[in-house]
């Protein structure tokens, strides 16, 4: 699971999968991967994407590269490494 830590705050590197049935985060062999109910046009992943990492996160989440690309890196403004690894610890080993 790869977390950089930067003056801005935490950015995480994860995989999306669009058009999937529920919007879900499951930690699979040590990557964040995130299931989104939109399908990849016209940036609607994206916003889902912001859209409920914010409320998971409870922090305004944007999109620093890959916005064309399944592999994102999202910054978490303002958190530390440890609080991002515990909010994902939720997440950890679901299936």
């Amino acid at each position: 699971m790869e977390l950089h830590k930067t003056p801005q705050g935490t950015i995480i590197d994860i995989y999306v999968r669009p058009h999937c049935k529920q919007f879900q985060v499951k930690i699979k062999d040590d990557e964040i991967v995130v299931f989104c109910r939109e399908a990849a046009m016209k940036g609607r992943v994206n916003r889902e994407l912001t859209k409920e990492l914010s409320k998971r996160f409870k922090r305004r989440v944007e999109i620093v590269s890959g916005f064309s690309s399944r592999h994102k890196k999202v910054l978490i403004p303002e958190t530390s490494v440890e609080e991002i690894q515990q909010t994902l610890s939720a997440y950890q080993g679901a299936r």
